[in-house]
């Protein structure tokens, strides 16, 4: 009798162990969460990314959503770009058997979800989010999108290089201000030996005219643009009047195609600097998205598109294994809307092509495109 209870223990545990293996995205299925931003300030870059991402899981996988031979169970969360919350969903996931999470387009989502992949050892490919705390981060944790550093080192490229050259930093004296000076001031200032003077503009100023005239009193030979919100408009118009583009080269990030009516006529006078837009490329994968969205694809969608290819590529090598996922994905060159790219090994940088463009009757032109080699960042030591 004794011997039986033993045995049906045996039975119940083997069991156990079967169905968690499978929860955990053992047999035929890989369980994949998107965890993006649907609601909240940045809710329209989580839709490009996720239709971005379905377009390019339907091209990975050419229409079948397997990889390696397992099926892709793919679920959509929305973080509302905050921390805790995304943080509560990834731990709910992965306690599910998520193997593999993606999507964040928030830098500060970034950095509380990057963690929680090498604490539980399952694969994260950040997705628009461009922090460069990001690279290097852990041994788990991978990107689809470019970072800070390739946008300001576009920047330069518009002056021939800063090497003994004075920049400024036009900003909002507040979190995304303040990052974006102290990215000018690491790549253009230390590494670049250009000089890079913050102009910060309290975040709820309405009249920035006595910045503006800083601008045209200090002759900067670059002036570096960062700013976002309802005031975009009045300060691109107030440059204007003050003749700032009169008294330096001015330049700054093309954002999402619903912006590009805030410049007004200083558009023409803008050099931007460009993560994507649609007109850059016209290879195969690129096609393929504007195919699949049956629109012209937008910045984010790009990065969503990318995602979806190392989800498969990562499946395909790794199956349910979260360490070769992490193998087939380092070095690994592909072709992504944007051109080729490639994740570097080291620390898992996608080091990918730059673009700079202009708006010319509030249309998007390519001016030229970097190479992954001309906007390289540094390798970062990876902390765990």
């Amino acid at each position: 009798m004794k011997k039986l209870a033993i045995a049906a223990v045996l039975a119940l545990s083997v069991s156990a162990c079967a169905a968690t293996d499978q929860a955990a995205g053992g047999g035929d299925s890989v369980k994949v969460g998107v965890l993006t931003s649907t609601s909240g300030l940045v809710a329209g870059y989580g839709k490009q990314f996720t239709e971005g991402f379905k377009a390019g899981l339907a091209y990975a996988t050419k229409g079948t959503n397997t990889a390696g031979g397992k099926k892709l169970e793919v679920t959509y969360h929305d973080d509302a770009s905050d921390p805790a919350k995304a943080t509560a969903t990834a731990t709910d996931l992965i306690g599910k058997g998520y193997k593999v999470l993606t999507g964040t387009v928030s830098s500060g989502v970034a950095m509380q979800v990057a963690p929680l992949a090498a604490q539980n050892k399952i694969l994260y490919v950040s997705g628009a989010a461009a922090t460069d705390a990001i690279t290097g981060i852990n041994d788990y944790t991978f990107r689809s999108g470019r970072q800070t550093w390739q946008d300001v080192q576009t920047a330069q490229s518009f002056v021939g290089g800063v090497q003994g050259k004075t920049v400024m930093v036009f900003a909002q004296d507040y979190a995304f201000g303040q990052a974006n000076v102290a990215a000018v001031q690491a790549v253009l200032g230390k590494a670049g030996g250009a000089t890079v003077t913050p102009v910060l503009v309290p975040l709820k100023t309405t009249d920035v005219t006595p910045f503006a005239r800083q601008i045209v009193d200090a002759k900067p030979d670059l002036l570096f643009v960062a700013w976002a919100g309802e005031t975009a408009a009045t300060m691109w118009q107030t440059l204007a009047q003050q003749k700032v583009f009169d008294a330096t080269k001015v330049v700054t990030g093309l954002a999402d195609r619903a912006t590009f009516d805030t410049f007004g006529p200083a558009a023409e006078q803008i050099n931007f600097l460009s993560h994507y837009f649609a007109e850059a490329t016209d290879n195969e994968a690129a096609k393929a998205l504007a195919k699949e969205l049956g629109t012209t694809p937008d910045i984010f969608h790009a990065d969503g598109f990318t995602a979806a290819q190392m989800v498969v590529r990562a499946v395909e090598q790794g199956g349910d294994d979260v360490g070769k996922m992490v193998t087939g994905l380092e070095g690994w060159t592909f072709t992504q809307p944007k051109g080729e790219a490639t994740v570097r090994a080291e620390d898992h940088a996608l080091l990918q092509p730059m673009f700079q463009a202009k708006l010319s009757g509030g249309k998007p032109q390519l001016v030229g495109t970097l190479t992954p080699d001309k906007v390289t960042p540094p390798v970062a030591a990876t902390t765990s």
